[in-house]
């Protein structure tokens, strides 16, 4: 498959087209499912208020839960296949903490390790009652060898990485409805630490171009799924202002 570029499609129809073991690592954040609420007790799936969403313009980002479960866990599945180390963003909120908490005992077999991403300062709580949330969590997936806490490609000395990562949220990328923007130093710390030159690295969700923006200049070969037309145009026109290092 032709690497460096953003695919307008879905991840599964990119996924699709790799073949099993094509790719070296995997880092992403999916749609939290923001707008996802709770009413009398029960999920909500119609969107409420269109402002929680942070992903997408035309996404409404509040799927059922059993349907985001079912998705998450296809897509997983489909990652496992084309790569040996999944990096998976996840933010625990109402729309996806049940979904998650499932997944993690489903593919608990195929989870190495988690990283808290303490983001250093909290985000106010949406409703009363409700904690502030100022981390993220990163669960690596292995295919291969997740009984093991031990990386088998890692460039780290021992004690030398925690397993809680201090780095503070970017701004909103400029033009785009995109408040949840992936920190560079986040896809950085991540390929730095578990990857080489010339790996190839697949965001199945790009968005605003973060990981394939960071996997250039750290010469990084990458693929990328990406819906929204906006966000690739986006994207293209920030890997173009793009300075290796």
């Amino acid at each position: 498959m032709k690497t460096n570029i953003i695919y307008n499609e879905n991840c599964f129809d990119t996924l699709k087209r790799m073949e099993d073991d094509s790719v070296d690592i995997v880092i992403t954040s999916p749609p939290y499912n923001m707008n996802l609420r709770i009413r009398n007790g029960q999920y909500c799936s119609r969107q409420i208020v269109k402002e929680f969403s942070t992903k997408y313009n035309e996404f409404s980002d509040n799927i059922p839960i059993e349907e985001y479960y079912e998705f998450h866990s296809k897509v997983i599945e489909e990652l496992l296949r084309v790569s040996n180390i999944i990096f998976y963003n996840i933010q625990i909120v109402t729309g996806s903490k049940r979904a998650f908490f499932k997944i993690i005992g489903k593919f608990a077999d195929q989870i190495k390790d988690v990283v808290v991403w303490d983001k250093c300062t909290a985000q106010p709580a949406m409703a009363k009652n409700v904690l502030n949330r100022q981390y993220e969590l990163i669960i690596i997936f292995d295919k291969t060898n997740a009984i093991s806490r031990q990386f088998k490609k890692c460039n780290f000395g021992r004690g030398t990485l925690n397993d809680v990562w201090h780095i503070k949220r970017e701004r909103k990328t400029a033009n785009a409805n995109h408040g949840a923007t992936f920190p560079e130093a986040l896809v950085e710390t991540i390929l730095e630490n578990f990857s080489n030159p010339n790996d190839i690295v697949y965001d199945p969700f790009m968005g605003t171009g973060t990981t394939a923006i960071v996997s250039k200049r750290m010469n990084r070969r990458w693929i990328g799924s990406e819906i929204s037309k906006d966000y690739i145009k986006l994207s293209n026109e920030r890997l173009k202002n793009c300075q290796l290092v």
